[in-house]
């Protein structure tokens, strides 16, 4: 091995550490060679007399690791030094490291938690913060403390985040390395809107080829953008390497863009982020960073992971500069302005917080772990966590208490996430292992059988190909196959309840065996809620059973079928694009999935009162709906009762909650009748449709509900009327900004020389006296009656005997009788 790495210098320290503990963190920048430097040095170790795994974020970074450690030993991969991925594989009796990628970790673990023959697991660029890294460092310290004491965990970071790590570890010590000190000059080219991507970093890595020397390094987010850039490099320069770099390019090729040309000669790299950390591409000195990440999140309400583009973090933008610095001066050229570079996001945020968790959640279950119990750098959302295990229920992988069920059991057994797994388990059902196979291949591969939305089109594409990738995938697709058509261990052969495996959607009549199953039903086994109907004529709009709408080029082939299954989409949440999908007819879904079928009432408010309809529904999709003449009436009233807690305030006569807000009776404030309407409103509602119930027995049923000291107190502070002299009753209005308030004719107050007041005692408070005409015309209001008369009567005399001369309007009225006759017929009754 090669002494000249910084990480040589503080390998002493490290080792020492992990002799007198069994964790420890190892923080070094990129360049400082701990991926292959520390698991070769754990071997001499007393302690260290099994199997070193080493953990990579990427196959790319996974092999490319192994193959450097071998080569430093002079040997080939597969002999001291293996590795294993999901495509490739080396290793034999003699492999003591093992490189593997953290989702092969995360099963390994769960199959046998003891680590059985493992010395050390090394968690590399463990600051990337993938699902798979935490989760499998969570699983490894829980193993660690209950089973394994002797394992030694090590967390190796190029970030300063290693103390966050060490608490995690039980305060593990932490060994800090420094990295190569090369120069690396930042050059701001800025942003280029008006272009399209691929035209901006042609233009750049142009330009950086002829300023700058040594090979070049070009990040954009995907494999459009690498394609596209490098048909347009390769027409400005036929004579030099063009080489893509990403995880769909065969190993032959990226062991290409990652060594140096065997004859000298520069090459350009066109690479996607699994270029970012971990693996060093020997002569390259210049970065030419377009500032743009494509990460995977998961859209809840489809139930699939679509790829968006964001902008790179502040530390994967250094992460990328740095590989200009690695083996020497470099120069990084980035295509935003300098001024914006502190507006990005500081770090990309952990795949716990975006990632789809259903295969964490049935994990989880598998291994017995509740949410708070495992060691979390940061623990998964709630809410996600929550979704995610009701998506699992609805694929029968836990029961109603969240426990993991046998199906659940089985599914957590196979290499993929739980939608797909079901794909393969119906299929196995079914007689058609292999096609659901290939179909969770296509699934995987967005690239794999060529371009298109139509999976049936693209399966047969790929079953001709030969050779390469296509072949690849086809013993991939076969493996998954076998594995399912195996005999599965005790107890994993039973479904839901102790029954045999067979599918939990029982058709009503035996389906077609041998393969009968059509594609697009093994796809919705798995994706249940993306079944959809399609909305127009042309086969652009969509409805899914999960509620959601979608698009699809009315040129395709599945936009002529009435309903599909969709299996993968892109965009926002409204209407993503359909990027794969697969036809069905709807007698194929009543054969196969009859289960996803209800019928049910479904009870709305429409035109004042509850209406209900009997529905067949597909999820979200209504068949078929008519009135039903004989609803729940429990559920009519419990409908009812909510509309009603939702209007109380417009439900209960303003009068009484008037009343009870002056008196201070909190019981009849709208808040607490809606807290309260099952005890004193729900009775009114037994066989209704509607709440037009009468006002009076609304006010009767509320105050029933109040104890009989505050209805008297209610009564003595806020009567309901006010008795005139005359005789006549008058509401008060308690709503009043100025006051309870009464509307009375000045004839009824005749007689009267003290004001009335309401209430008693110290709650006594002067009633406004809202005068009117004999026509009801307002004359004036006062709050001093005897002021009154003794002022602006006079006035309001003079003014009124001339309008109205047939009524009485005295000098004096505190002296006269109380009367709303007129005048004549006033003196014939006093007569």
């Amino acid at each position: 091995m090669s002494d000249d790495l910084p990480i040589h210098d503080v390998l002493p320290d490290l080792l020492a550490h992990l002799r007198a503990r069994n964790a420890a963190v190892l923080v070094a920048p990129p360049g400082a060679g701990k991926t292959t430097s520390v698991a070769p040095a754990l071997l001499g170790e007393e302690w260290c007399d099994g199997t070193v795994i080493l953990l990579s974020p990427r196959r790319v970074a996974a092999r490319a690791a192994a193959e450097r450690m071998a080569e430093l030993l002079g040997e080939k991969p597969g002999e001291t030094i293996g590795y294993l991925t999901r495509l490739d594989t080396r290793r034999s009796a003699k492999t003591r490291v093992l490189v593997m990628t953290e989702a092969i970790f995360v099963a390994t673990i769960l199959d046998d938690p003891e680590l059985s023959g493992v010395s050390a697991v090394l968690f590399d660029e463990a600051h990337e913060r993938h699902l798979d890294s935490d989760f499998g460092l969570a699983l490894a310290i829980e193993s660690q403390q209950a089973l394994r004491g002797d394992l030694r965990l090590l967390v190796m970071s190029a970030t300063i985040d290693g103390a966050r790590f060490a608490a995690l570890l039980d305060d593990a010590p932490v060994v800090e390395s420094e990295g190569r000190a090369h120069p690396l000059r930042i050059a701001w080219h800025g942003a280029r809107p008006e272009l399209r991507i691929e035209d901006a970093m042609t233009e750049a890595v142009l330009a950086a080829w002829r300023a700058e020397e040594g090979s070049v390094l070009a990040f954009l987010p995907g494999l459009g953008e690498i394609e596209r850039t490098r048909e347009r490099i390769e027409k400005r320069l036929p004579d030099v390497q063009v080489l893509p770099l990403h995880g769909q390019v065969n190993p032959a090729g990226q062991r290409a863009a990652i060594r140096r040309d065997p004859e000298g000669r520069r090459r350009i790299v066109l690479a996607s982020a699994i270029a970012e950390s971990s693996v060093t591409l020997d002569g390259v000195s210049v970065v030419v960073d377009a500032g743009l990440s494509r990460r995977a999140a998961f859209d809840p309400a489809a139930g699939t992971t679509r790829l968006v583009t964001v902008q790179a973090s502040r530390a994967s933008a250094d992460q990328r500069a740095g590989r200009a610095a690695r083996q020497g001066p470099g120069v990084a050229y980035r295509l935003w302005n300098e001024a914006a570079h502190a507006g990005r996001p500081a770090y990309d945020p952990p795949e716990v917080e975006t990632a789809d968790l259903a295969p964490l959640a049935l994990s989880m279950a598998d291994w017995g772990a509740a949410d708070g119990q495992l060691a979390w750098l940061d623990p998964p959302p709630a809410a996600a966590m929550a979704s995610a295990r009701e998506r699992l229920q609805g694929l029968d992988a836990l029961d109603g208490g969240g426990r993991i069920t046998a199906r659940g059991k089985a599914l957590a057994k196979l290499p993929m996430d739980p939608q797909h797994g079901a794909m393969l388990l119906f299929g196995a059902e079914h007689g058609a292992a292999e096609l659901a196979a290939k179909l969770v291949a296509l699934l995987q591969d967005r690239t794999l059988g060529g371009r298109g939305e139509d999976l049936e089109q693209r399966l047969s594409r790929w079953n001709a190909q030969r050779g390469g990738k296509g072949e690849a995938h086809r013993r991939l697709a076969q493996g998954w196959a076998k594995r399912v058509k195996s005999p599965l261990p005790a107890g994993e052969g039973l479904g839901v309840g102790g029954k045999p495996l067979q599918s939990q959607n029982t058709p009503t009549q035996p389906p077609p065996q041998a393969g009968g199953v059509p594609l697009g039903i093994t796809l919705a086994a798995g994706l249940p809620q993306n079944i959809a109907r399609r909305r127009d004529a042309s086969g652009e709009y969509w409805l899914s059973a999960g509620g959601r709408g979608y698009r699809l080029d009315p040129a395709s082939p599945v936009a002529r079928s009435e309903w599909i299954a969709i299996g993968d989409a892109q965009g926002n949440a409204k209407e993503a694009r359909i990027m794969a999908a697969a036809a069905l007819t709807l007698d194929d879904i009543e054969q196969w999935l009859p289960e996803r079928f209800t019928r049910r009432t479904r009870l709305d408010w429409h035109e004042a009162k509850v209406r209900a309809r009997l529905e067949r529904k597909l999820g979200s999709i209504t068949l078929a709906s008519a009135p039903d003449s004989a609803p729940d009436q429990d559920a009519m009233a419990e409908l009812l009762l909510q509309r009603a807690r939702e209007t109380m305030a417009d439900l209960v006569p303003a009068t009484l909650l008037a009343r009870a807000r002056y008196a201070g009776i909190e019981a009849l404030r709208p808040e607490s009748l809606a807290e309260t309407a099952d005890q004193w409103l729900a009775p009114l509602l037994e066989k209704r449709r509607d709440l037009a119930i009468a006002p009076g027995r609304l006010v009767e049923a509320a105050l029933n509900l109040v104890e009989w000291d505050d209805r008297q107190w209610l009564d003595r502070i806020a009567p309901r009327e006010f008795r005139s002299p005359a005789g006549t009753s008058h509401a008060i209005d308690y709503a009043d900004p100025a006051g309870p308030s009464v509307e009375v004719r000045v004839q009824a107050l005749f007689g009267l020389d003290r004001h009335p007041v309401i209430g008693q005692g110290e709650a006594a408070t002067p009633l406004l006296l809202k005068l009117t005409s004999p026509a009801g015309r307002p004359l004036q209001s006062t709050a001093d009656l005897p002021g009154f008369w003794r002022g602006s009567w006079s006035d309001v005399r003079k003014d009124m005997k001339g309008r109205y001369p047939k009524h009485r309007w005295p000098e004096e009225p505190w002296t006269e009788k109380p009367s709303l006759k007129t005048r004549n017929a006033f003196a014939k009754s006093e007569g």
